[in-house]
């Protein structure tokens, strides 16, 4: 699609750094990710994770090394590029006097998808949203949002689906209903996962590889349970606790 080379990554980084003051927030990370691949970034706040999703949306630019989205580099190519990509994160605004179903509609009509109001019905009905088609942006609380901001992101099929922090405010019942709807997804349309989160059960369930994040470098990468055994814990979250913990004794 759109001009990328066959078998090459969905998302490439190599040799990103990016400092904010005097903080470096990312320093030196290489990260690829397949077509079709599912990946979790990790670590404490602070590690680097959000900084690091920025820059491989072309958000903002590297202060060194390179980025390319779906074949093409950054931030020259972003406009064709993210044209495969949807992003999801609970701070991304809504139209706020636009009804659900017409915020989706004029995705849809963004992303140019043939039978517009097909799709948006498609998707509410996937991510069982059909409760929140007729409300307004505006009245939706943080978790109805997330769930609309999910849809969006998702609704043009795109070759790469970001998340940041997907789940963060769903009850649990529903951040479940999400997770199986993304693994479809991935499932049947050979769509890559990129995502952070701090629930590392959430974590576990979703993806087959984790990069775990220290002070903006990577720690391990591989799949979850060799990537604990390696660091000497038994589950995910043991070592997310121990890392958290680490990090924080650090800066006192």
């Amino acid at each position: 699609m759109h001009g990328e080379q066959p078998g090459a990554s969905v998302v490439a980084a190599t040799g990103v750094r990016k400092r904010f003051g005097d903080v470096q927030a990312v320093d030196g990370i290489d990260l690829a990710v397949a077509p079709g691949e599912r990946v979790g970034i990790v670590g404490p706040n602070g590690a680097g994770k959000t900084t690091l999703l920025l820059m491989l949306l072309g958000a903002i630019d590297p202060d060194e090394g390179r980025v390319e989205l779906m074949g093409r580099h950054l931030p020259d190519g972003r406009s064709a590029a993210m044209e495969d990509v949807g992003f999801a994160a609970g701070y991304l605004p809504l139209p706020d006097r636009l009804k659900v179903h017409e915020a989706l509609r004029f995705f849809a009509d963004l992303h140019d998808r043939p039978d517009p109001a097909g799709v948006v019905e498609q998707v509410i009905d996937e991510l069982d949203i059909g409760h929140l088609r007729d409300k307004s942006c505006m009245s939706l609380s943080s978790g109805q949002a997330t769930l609309v901001g999910i849809a969006k992101a998702v609704m043009h099929q795109p070759r790469l689906v970001v998340l940041d922090e997907p789940t963060a405010s769903l009850d649990p019942d529903i951040a479940l209903r999400v997770r199986d709807a993304l693994a479809r997804l991935n499932d049947e349309h050979r769509t890559a996962l990129l995502l952070t989160s701090h629930d590392m059960r959430e974590v576990e369930a979703l993806t087959e590889r984790v990069v775990f994040l220290r002070d903006g470098r990577v720690l391990a990468d591989g799949v979850p349970a060799e990537v604990v055994a390696d660091a000497g814990h038994t589950t995910l979250e043991e070592m997310f606790l121990a890392e958290a913990i680490r990090m924080r004794g650090a800066r006192l």
